[in-house]
C-alpha cells in the first residue's frame, strides 16, 4: 500500500460482541464478517465509553469521553464546536460520507428533561455552541420534504441519513422509498405487518414481521449507497473516509424476508446467567419486580425483565437481522474488489454497544453494566497488516478516532483521549492501559432510583466495578472466575473493593477534559 489509505467504517447498533461467529457464536451467520476477522485483526477485550448510541458515537467521532465531549446521554446532542476525526480526515483532503444512522443528534423533537424532583432552571451553565441541532429532528423531516443537515455536517461532506429503527425510518431512506418505490412505503409499520400472534415481543410492538421486501429494506439501501459512494470515489481516484451505519439490529426486531424466521425461538441458547440463583443487584431485582407484578414497560426503549420466551425471540430476531447485514456486507466487499480498492482500503467493522439479550433476565440496554451492553466487536482488516491477529488488550471506543488518524498519516488534535491501536496491531506490546472507565448518565428515572441513573464502570483485565449516583453501594465481579457477573463481591471483597475505587478515581481524573490547552508563561 504505497499510498495513503482509504477507510470504510462499518458500524451497527446495539450488537453484542459475542452476536458475531469470529467471536465464538455457532450459530448466528456472519460469514463475511468472519472473513474480515480472519484476514485482519480482532480485539477481544474491546468495550464501549458509553454503553449509549448518543454518547459512544459521539466518542467515536471525536476520541472523548462523554464527560469530555458533553454528549453524555442520548438527547444531548454533540457540540458542534467540537472537532472529530472526520474533520481532519477532510481537511486533509479525504472524500467524507455518512450513509445510515448518525444519531449525533437528538432525533425525537422534544426539549430538555427534568429531573422529577428537580424544577426547570433559568439557563444552562454551558450554552449551546452557535448552530442547528435539528438536523436528524425526526418530527422536522417528516413535516418538510426538503428538509436536510447543512454540509459539511461533523466533518461529512456527503450524508445520507436513516432516523429511527426497525421498517419505519425516515430521512433520506424514506425519501428514496416513496419516490421509487411508493407502493412498498404504504407497507411500512407495525400496522402493515403480517400477523405473528405466537410471538410474545410482538404483542408490546418490539417485533413485527416487516412486509418491506429485503430489497427495499433501510440495510439494502444503505449498502446500495455506500457502494454508490464507492463508486463515485473511484471514478474520481479520491481517498474516501465511509462511515456505513446499520440501524440494526436494534429493536423494534423486523429483519425482512427470509430473515425472519432464520432461526427459530426454541432453538437459540439462552444466557448461562437467565437462570442464575445468586442475589440481584437492587437495580435489577426492581425490574423483576416490576415484571412479576404485570406493571412491566415493555413497549418503550427503556429496558425491561422479560419472559424466557421474550429472551428467546429476541435473540432468534437479532440473528436474522445480523445474519441480512452480514450479507450486505458481503456486498460491500465484492464492490471494493470489483473497483480494485480492496487492496488500498482498511475496513473496520464495530457497534455502538449491545443488548442485555436475556442476561439476568433483562432485555435492551441500560445503566447495569453487564458484559454483554459494554463489550463490543472490533475488527480491522488493513492490507498492510498479517492476517489473523488478535489480542485481548483492553481496547475502547476513543481508539479508533487516533488510530484512523495514525494509518492516514494525519496529526491528531490535543483533547483525544484514546490510543491508537495500530502498534497493537502490529504485533507490538499493549499501550500498558491497566484499565477502562465507562461511563453513563441515564435519561429515564427506574431501577428504584428517585432520579435518573448515573453509573460509572471500571474494567480491568479480569474484573468490573461499578458505582451508582446516590447510593453507597455498588457492584464488584471476577470476569475470570464469574464471567457471567453473578456473585457480587462488593462485600466479601473489601479490599480488592477500595483498590479498584481507587483506580476509578484516578481514571476519572485521567479522562478529564485537556482541551484547550493552557496558554504558555509569560
Amino acid at each position: 500500500m504505497s499510498e495513503r489509505p482509504n477507510f470504510l467504517l462499518i458500524i451497527t447498533d446495539q450488537q453484542r460482541a459475542d452476536h458475531v461467529g469470529a467471536y465464538g457464536n455457532d450459530l448466528v451467520m456472519t460469514p463475511n464478517i468472519d472473513h474480515l476477522a480472519a484476514a485482519g485483526w480482532r480485539a477481544e477485550n474491546f468495550h464501549v465509553a458509553s454503553p449509549v448510541c448518543m454518547p459512544n458515537r459521539a466518542s467515536l467521532l471525536t476520541g472523548r469521553m462523554p464527560s469530555a465531549h458533553g454528549a453524555r446521554a442520548n438527547g444531548i446532542p454533540l457540540s458542534l464546536s467540537e472537532t472529530t476525526f472526520v474533520d481532519l480526515l477532510r481537511e486533509a483532503g479525504y472524500a467524507t460520507a455518512l450513509i445510515g444512522k448518525g444519531h449525533i443528534q437528538n432525533m425525537t423533537g422534544k426539549g430538555p428533561q427534568w429531573p422529577p424532583a428537580g424544577q426547570r432552571l433559568a439557563r444552562e451553565a454551558r450554552p449551546a455552541w452557535p448552530g442547528r441541532y435539528d438536523q436528524e429532528d425526526l418530527p422536522r423531516w417528516k413535516a418538510d420534504a426538503a428538509y436536510d443537515v447543512d454540509l459539511p455536517f461533523y466533518g461529512f461532506g456527503h450524508v445520507e441519513l436513516t432516523i429511527e429503527h426497525g421498517d419505519d425510518l425516515e430521512g433520506h431512506y424514506r425519501r428514496w422509498l416513496r419516490d421509487t418505490h411508493p407502493e412498498v412505503d404504504r407497507l411500512v409499520g407495525p400496522e402493515q405487518a403480517i400477523p405473528t400472534p405466537e410471538y410474545e415481543l410482538s404483542r408490546c410492538r418490539q417485533a413485527w414481521r416487516t412486509r418491506v421486501p429485503e430489497e427495499c429494506y433501510p440495510t439494502a439501501w444503505i449498502a446500495q449507497r455506500t457502494i454508490a459512494y464507492l463508486e463515485e470515489c473511484a471514478r474520481g481516484g479520491r481517498g474516501f473516509f465511509i462511515e456505513c451505519s446499520f440501524p440494526d439490529p436494534h429493536h423494534p426486531f423486523t429483519p425482512p424476508g427470509k430473515y425472519w424466521g432464520l432461526c427459530d425461538p426454541k432453538d437459540v441458547a439462552l444466557p448461562r446467567s437467565f437462570h442464575s440463583q445468586a442475589p440481584l443487584p437492587p437495580p435489577v431485582a426492581w425490574f423483576h419486580a416490576e415484571r412479576d407484578a404485570g406493571r412491566a414497560m415493555k413497549h418503550t426503549p427503556a429496558p425491561f425483565a422479560c419472559t424466557e420466551r421474550e429472551a428467546r425471540e429476541a435473540i432468534a430476531l437479532n440473528y436474522g437481522s445480523i445474519a441480512n447485514i452480514d450479507a450486505q456486507i458481503g456486498h460491500i466487499l465484492a464492490a471494493l474488489d470489483r473497483l480494485a480498492l480492496a487492496g488500498n482500503t482498511i475496513v473496520i467493522f464495530t457497534s455502538d454497544h449491545g443488548d442485555y439479550m436475556g442476561d439476568h433476565q433483562m432485555l435492551l440496554k441500560g445503566p447495569m453494566h453487564y458484559q454483554g451492553i459494554v463489550r463490543a466487536p472490533f475488527i480491522c482488516y488493513d492490507p498492510e497488516q498479517p492476517a489473523g491477529g488478535v489480542s485481548a488488550a483492553l481496547t475502547q471506543t476513543t481508539d479508533i478516532a487516533p488510530t484512523i488518524l495514525e494509518r492516514a498519516g494525519v496529526t491528531p488534535y490535543n483533547g483525544i483521549q484514546g490510543r491508537s491501536l495500530v502498534p497493537l496491531m502490529r504485533g507490538g506490546q499493549p499501550s500498558g492501559r491497566e484499565a477502562l472507565l465507562i461511563e453513563e448518565e441515564g435519561q429515564r428515572v427506574y431501577g428504584g432510583f428517585p432520579e435518573r441513573m448515573r453509573t460509572r464502570s471500571l474494567v480491568t483485565d479480569r474484573y468490573r466495578l461499578s458505582i451508582y449516583g446516590g447510593v453507597r453501594w455498588g457492584e464488584l465481579y471476577d470476569l475470570a472466575e464469574d464471567p457471567d457477573e453473578c456473585v457480587n463481591l462488593w462485600d466479601a471483597r473489601p479490599d480488592l473493593r477500595r483498590a479498584l475505587l481507587a483506580e476509578l478515581a484516578h481514571h476519572a481524573f485521567e479522562t478529564a477534559d485537556s482541551s484547550p490547552n493552557a496558554s504558555g508563561l509569560a
